[in-house]
């Protein structure tokens, strides 16, 4: 199975410093800023009760654990093993779990799982450049609290920027991101190592019986603090599904080198200062350094926070072709950013609708402070998810037993779940925004598969086997021009309709014809030589089978071409014929009636399949049906 591995997935791995600052730049942003809010917002939730040893030392303590369990042990050290063909990422998981999974029903349920992982991965995609950018802009604060009122219009200023942007790709900009990520993380940890050496008790903190005792000191507000606790671990997903972009030993070093070490002293760092200056609570991210640093660490904090917003938002783009080759979205315009590396993308619907989405946070909720109760729950939903899915997978590919494999991931599913609950607590607050994004998203996408199934089966019952029809057509006395025919067609075992209504209305076949069928197979990429299958079905009639993984784009005329003199094939005298379908809905349906309209409206709204497909707009014949369904 690894002929199926691209050769340039055999580069990955390779740990150099240029890797290690590409993973700097692109994994960790959205981790790596984590500390601007996260302690804070773990203080503010013990209003009106003194801050002392015990509140410090607890937070510390579950912040240390949640990075060494939640993303050390859980994703580091055993789910980056799940590498789908060298990728990752939670509908890569999903593919992998179902691969290895048998019967309907719990490949089904597997599918739903990931998508519902995939959805609150969205709403995480809207939440971040809102809260990240706020936690710095609004540093400014802390040094000229009458710049208070401008803090608002600059996050919009730069949200806005930063969308607009996106179609330049980030190919130009990526060199710096590394970097500037080195140089934060290295600024973050020595500000919280000059503040550890002045109170070095705060280390005890690490023992996990601070985190015991602030639980059982404060009960029911302990409970409730979780949920602050656990945004020291958002982006912990993105060092899974960045893994087919730098490969896992890279990943792993730079997190447990540089990137833990970094975090670990600045919360620590943060803990002290709040412990001997009680004002600093205010904000002890920016108070941690000296005055005069204020006001150039809000500009670096701003950079980084791009960066981390900037991650994210590729990884939406990332994440809806996986989709759409999955067959769970609508054909959408990908545009490529880049000559020579084919996961840079960009999607200008969901481009459009994240920046629509991300300034309604911000003029909404108008602070970091407040949509930290939105943020939880899209990132403890993911993880629930992805615990999951790890568990058949480890169970049934990697054979551990069924009690190894319920202990360990049960255990973490356990622990993302009290994380998660924790979260359920602030649906009022804002908790309930990914909620409502996550089931509209999931209501979209199995609507959409659930449609295309249903038009896929009536279109088999509706068409003509291609055997037969190619048996009888050399005595059927049809006329045969000159040129050359590409026909699409799902089905490679079924007469194209657009075929049959080519020889209803023009009684005429062209001299060569080639039914061309494009297939996703649920592995990230596809070999060059595995991508084209050729068959000759008849004198002048070929078939072509295109296969491409979930992370690649389909172009038609460009592997045609590469076939060369295998199929005959001229591009300049190909004639592209497709089947526009109209859907109506059926006497009958076999969805209900608001699934159906959601399916319908999305169909209508799809890209074209000459755009999605990169056929030339100059030499594609559309030849219409409807159907009902």
């Amino acid at each position: 199975m690894t002929d199926s591995v691209p050769a340039s997935t055999h580069s990955r791995g390779k740990l150099t410093a240029g890797t290690v600052l590409g993973v700097l730049g692109v994994v960790y942003g959205d981790i790596g800023t984590s500390p601007l809010y996260a302690f804070k917002a773990s203080l503010d939730l013990f209003k009106g009760i003194p801050i002392g040893t015990l509140e410090v030392y607890g937070i510390l303590s579950l912040i240390f654990w949640s990075l060494v369990l939640i993303v050390t042990i859980k994703y580091v050290l055993l789910i980056m093993h799940a590498d789908n063909r060298g990728e990752g990422g939670i509908l890569a998981l999903m593919a992998l779990a179902q691969r290895v999974s048998t019967g309907s029903a719990m490949r089904n349920t597997l599918s739903l799982i990931g998508i519902a992982g995939a959805c609150l991965f969205f709403g995480d995609g809207i939440i971040t450049p809102a809260i990240s950018v706020l936690s710095a802009v609004e540093g400014l604060e802390v040094s000229a609290p009458n710049l208070k009122e401008i803090v608002l219009p600059i996050c919009v200023v730069i949200i806005f920027l930063l969308f607009a942007m996106q179609y330049r790709g980030t190919h130009s900009v990526g060199r710096v991101f590394g970097p500037v990520m080195a140089v934060w993380f290295l600024i973050i940890g020595g500000m919280g190592l000059v503040e550890i050496v002045q109170h070095p008790m705060v280390l005890l903190a690490i023992l996990p019986t601070y985190a015991f005792a602030l639980c059982t000191h404060h009960e029911a507000l302990a409970f409730v603090v979780l949920g602050a606790v656990v945004l020291c671990v958002t982006g912990a997903e993105a060092l899974y599904a960045d893994m087919g972009h730098f490969g896992a030993r890279p990943i792993r070093v730079a997190w447990t080198g540089f990137v833990l070490p970094c975090l670990v002293l600045n919360y620590f760092g943060q803990g002290a200062l709040v412990l001997h200056d009680p004002a600093a609570i205010e904000n002890p991210f920016f108070l941690l350094g000296p005055e005069w640093s204020r006001f150039p660490m809000v500009a670096l904090a701003t950079v980084a926070t791009v960066i981390a917003s900037q991650a994210v938002i590729s990884g939406a783009y990332s994440m809806t072709r996986q989709c759409m080759q999955l067959g769970f979205l609508p054909r959408m315009t990908v545009r490529h950013t880049s000559n020579t590396e084919e996961g840079q993308i960009y999607v200008p619907q969901v481009n459009t609708a994240l920046l629509v989405g991300v300034l309604i946070l911000v003029l909404a909720f108008k602070t970091s402070d407040a949509l930290a109760a939105a943020y939880g729950i899209a990132v403890t939903g993911t993880f629930i998810c992805t615990a999951v899915l790890a568990m058949v997978v480890f169970r049934r590919q990697f054979h551990w037993s069924r009690l190894a494999s319920v202990a360990v991931f049960g255990s973490f599913f356990v622990i993302d779940g009290v994380f998660f609950s924790a979260n359920t607590l602030k649906v009022v607050e804002g908790g309930w925004v990914p909620l409502a994004l996550g089931i509209f998203l999931t209501v979209l996408m199995t609507s959409w598969k659930r449609g295309r199934d249903l038009l896929l089966a009536r279109w088999q019952q509706d068409s003509m086997p291609l055997a037969p029809f190619l048996a009888r057509l050399p005595q059927s006395r049809t006329v045969r021009v000159p040129g050359l025919a590409v026909f699409l067609t799902g089905n490679p075992d079924y007469v194209p309709t657009s075929l049959l209504h080519n020889l209803k209305h023009n009684k005429v076949l062209h001299e060569h014809v080639l039914f061309v069928t494009v297939q996703n197979d649920d592995v990230p990429e596809i070999a060059p030589a595995r991508r084209a299958t050729v068959s000759q079905l008849a004198p002048g009639v070929n078939r072509v089978v295109l296969r491409y993984g979930f992370m690649e784009s389909p172009n038609i005329p460009r592997e045609l071409e590469e076939l060369g003199s295998a199929i005959d094939f001229d591009a300049m005298q190909a004639s592209y014929f497709l089947g526009r379908e109209l859907l109506v809905p059926a006497m009958a349906p076999k969805m209900s009636w608001w699934r159906l309209w959601l399916f319908l409206v999305m169909a209508r709204n799809a890209v074209p399949a000459t755009e999605f497909f990169r056929i030339p707009s100059d030499r594609v014949v559309e030849l219409g049906v409807r159907i009902a369904i």
